[in-house]
């Protein structure tokens, strides 16, 4: 019984902002806007390197288009969980949330499902514009594919929840690192290049993000059709790590805001 009530608890936090959408169509535009605009640009990028190039610098090419569409999976996951929290907080309805029966769990539940489901919503179109006008399927990756979205999509949850539990300690002072922190990770995380562009002494920084793990095996996949389980298994072992860090550093700033009374009045 309790499980079915926690299910019902988290869809209803879902579902609040399904209904949102559903009655907005500019904030589903504002979902696809990006990954869309991101897969135009790098696709005309591609396709003149393609057109004036050899072969390798064609099937890189490729390789630019898997980045891309991968990395807007990160990308969109830790905003999708991000943005749906800082919702919660600027309808000052954070306070109302937790009168209710829901727990600080069921709210990153709540919340991680959201973030699937905005993901989803900005990656595919951008998938299906990148095989539509450059010819690059990346369901060609097969089985591995999933593999790889997911790792990458954990890894947006755990910086999320990193970015929550510092919104929850500085209030509004932080909530602009819901747009930006991942992109400061970008020349770290290897999506362009491989690791071993970075200096030396970079790479045991690359190396710590589950992204490098993701684009090195999406590499070797792409290029050399051989799959990378070492980094595959290297990426979802850093989640889990990344994971119950930010957990436990999320829940103690919940812990800490509810003691001084903060989420009736964070973001005033």
């Amino acid at each position: 019984m309790n499980g079915a009530s926690s299910t019902r608890r988290v869809w209803g936090l879902v579902y609040r902002h399904l209904a949102l959408y559903r009655r907005s169509p500019p904030r589903l535009i504002e979902l696809m806007y990006w990954p869309v605009l991101q897969m135009v640009v790098w696709g005309f990028i591609t396709a003149y390197l393609a057109g004036v190039q050899n072969n390798v610098a064609s099937a890189a090419a490729g390789v630019l288009l898997g980045g891309v569409l991968l990395w807007e999976a990160a990308l969109r996951s830790q905003m999708g969980f991000s943005i749906s929290f800082l919702e919660e907080i600027w309808s000052r309805n954070l306070g109302h949330i937790f009168v209710s029966p829901l727990r600080p769990w069921e709210l990153v539940a709540g919340l991680m499902t959201l973030s699937v489901l905005r993901t989803l919503v900005a990656v595919i179109p951008a998938m299906a514009l990148a095989w539509f006008l450059y010819s690059f399927n990346i369901l060609r990756l097969g089985p591995m594919l999933v593999l790889f979205f997911a790792a990458l999509v954990m890894m947006g949850w755990a910086v999320a929840m990193g970015v929550t539990a510092l919104i929850l300690r500085f209030g509004a002072g932080a909530e602009a690192l819901a747009w930006s922190i991942l992109f400061g990770l970008t020349p770290f995380a290897a999506v362009f290049y491989p690791v071993s562009i970075l200096p030396d002494w970079l790479e045991p920084v690359a190396y710590s993000l589950p992204a490098a793990h993701v684009f090195e095996g999406m590499r070797a996949a792409l290029l050399e059709g051989r799959a990378e389980w070492g980094h595959l298994a290297a990426a979802y072992g850093l989640n889990v790590v990344w994971l119950g860090l930010m957990a436990l550093l999320f829940r103690g700033q919940f812990q800490a805001a509810r003691v001084k009374g903060a989420l009736l009045n964070i973001g005033e």
